[in-house]
């Protein structure tokens, strides 16, 4: 019987694409203010359309050489940190909302959650979840190494909440890295699908694929309740 939930939070509990959005917004006003050639509606707009048509780690680069700027890497380096440093434009989803109030005071839930330490905590305020949970756990005060796949987050958060792997469901969105040491744990391992989802691609890698699927976060309800 599951007593116990452990939710992922980018592409799970919101579109991390959100994120993304209002990171690349900072860097545009952030960069619009060191040249009066462009408004930061035209630096954001070119560096959107960078991100939709190129590899992931290259946007800031190609947009500066867009707009006629030095691709200097200090510049790049400081955009880089206004994007994860920024207190992000966020809003929890009707959905997200709706299934954290069903579920607290039925289940006891944690936030498990990897990425650099303080852009991942300006998420979660952002949101505003705190309070759904009994414990958050963020990956990077464990170690970088500890990041998932690494089993060390799951098995702080089992402790914390007082939970056995056997009653816990883990709820996440990317099978490259979430479910494989939840699997081999023993945790009921279920991927949320969000049609805005930034990662979607199935992994050969042993255990990475989950043992359930949803394309909707209010069927979890209905999941938890045959377990």
């Amino acid at each position: 019987m599951i007593k116990a939930v452990i939710f992922d939070l980018d592409d799970t509990l919101f579109d991390e694409i959100d994120f993304v959005r209002s990171g690349f917004r900072a860097a545009g006003q952030h960069l619009a203010t060191l040249s009066d050639r462009y408004s930061p509606d035209d630096v954001f707009d070119v560096i959107w359309k960078c991100f939709l048509t190129s590899e992931r780690g290259t946007t800031f680069n190609l947009a500066l050489a867009e707009l006629g700027l030095p691709d200097d890497p200090s510049l790049v380096g400081k955009l880089v940190e206004v994007y994860r440093t920024h207190t992000p434009t966020l809003v929890l989803p009707p959905d997200s909302r709706s299934v954290l109030e069903e579920l607290k005071g039925r289940y006891t839930l944690g936030l498990l959650t990897d990425g650099f330490l303080p852009t991942q905590r300006l998420k979660v305020q952002a949101l505003g979840i705190e309070h759904y949970f009994e414990a958050i756990v963020y990956t990077e005060e464990l170690g970088r190494e500890h990041w998932k796949p690494s089993p060390r987050g799951f098995e702080t958060l089992l402790q914390m909440l007082g939970t056995l792997p056997e009653q816990t469901a883990c709820v996440a969105d990317n099978e490259s890295k979430d479910f494989i040491a939840p699997n081999r744990l023993g945790l009921l391992t279920i991927q949320l699908l969000r049609p805005a989802g930034l990662r979607r691609q199935p992994s050969p890698l042993p255990d990475a694929a989950p043992k359930l699927k949803i394309d909707r976060l209010d069927r979890l309800i209905t999941v938890l309740a045959q377990h």
